[in-house]
């Protein structure tokens, strides 16, 4: 999910120097067009904490939660989820989307967790791993995750599919030919997601990881929910600082050819996002592997990317 970067000064404490999921506009677009994780990578996670024997797990935390997607998954299952990010729009969206009893939310970075030593079960990450300082955040998860409990993190891999009857190809040719446009414009921990989320894997510190590339998640979605995806991402919104106008006019762009290669006219036509999530599992003091995995995706088959699994 979206986050705010919080870099560690010198002195250990968090800085503000690159704040990419602050305006509230933007949160809101977030909460409105970022879907929960696959189904699959769901499903990949909890398998691993079944084997693990986690599924009991009394407190969990979500970090770089975003608008709460990933931490209304976790609640579904878990006593305690705590939601946490540094940006304090995306915590407001949280806490005024899906009221769930047993959710709460924080504004704090990942580098200075509020918790006790060795009091955490499950902590988890989705899409939002390359925004943390990495040594400043491992280190946290070394110090709060319990001896016996794991760690997730997920992220999407960018390279997505759209798909819709037998134009599918034109389709997610169009729409990754826009993806690029937008890249240009992305920060340059957006590399850590081109690579696989590889220098965050070999960052963990137990020794004990694996990561998982090969799971597929297909995302329904409309015309409309893919041009809101592109819109809620963080390269659309420093294409909009630098230049609104071009910015608007390639998202209407985008709309335009994809309603033309579909053959349709309504923006809330049906489009499946096929996505692949690459996952990588650790265990902290017991260091038992298992997956991690990123979703990619709008209305075709998506692709996670990483997904980091570890246990203490």
């Amino acid at each position: 999910m979206g986050r705010a970067i919080g870099a560690m000064k010198p002195g250990g404490h968090p800085s503000m120097a690159t704040q990419m999921f602050e305006a509230r506009g933007h949160a809101a677009i977030y909460q409105k067009y970022r879907f929960a994780p696959g189904k699959e990578l769901q499903r990949t996670i909890l398998t691993y904490l079944q084997e693990k024997r986690i599924t009991a797990a009394e407190l969990v935390l979500d970090v770089g939660c975003g608008s709460g997607q990933g931490t209304r998954f976790l609640a579904e299952h878990f006593k305690k989820v705590v939601g946490m990010d540094i940006s304090k729009a995306q915590i407001q969206e949280a806490k005024e989307g899906l009221s769930m009893p047993n959710v709460s939310y924080l504004v704090c970075p990942a580098e200075e967790l509020p918790f006790k030593d060795a009091s955490v079960d499950l902590l988890t990450s989705f899409t939002a791993a390359h925004w943390f300082d990495t040594d400043g955040f491992m280190r946290e998860v070394q110090r709060v995750v319990r001896p016996g409990g794991c760690v997730a993190i997920s992220t999407y891999t960018l390279d997505m599919r759209l798909r819709y009857g037998e134009c599918s190809e034109n389709l997610t040719q169009g729409f990754r030919e826009f993806w690029d446009l937008l890249l240009k414009h992305s920060h340059h921990r957006i590399k850590l997601v081109l690579e696989d989320y590889k220098e965050i894997f070999e960052a963990l510190p137990f020794p004990d990881k694996q990561r998982i590339t090969d799971i597929f998640d297909t995302i329904p979605m409309t015309v409309a929910g893919v041009v809101g995806y592109l819109e809620s991402s963080s390269p659309y919104q420093t294409f909009m600082k630098s230049d609104p106008e071009a910015a608007k006019s390639l998202l209407q762009e985008a709309e335009k050819r994809m309603l033309e290669v579909m053959g349709v006219s309504s923006r809330e036509t049906p489009v499946e996002l096929w996505s692949l999530q690459w996952p990588s599992a650790h265990s902290a003091p017991l260091m038992l592997s298992s997956c991690w995995t990123a979703l990619k995706g709008l209305g075709s088959r998506t692709s996670t990317g990483p997904i980091a699994l570890w246990r203490t």
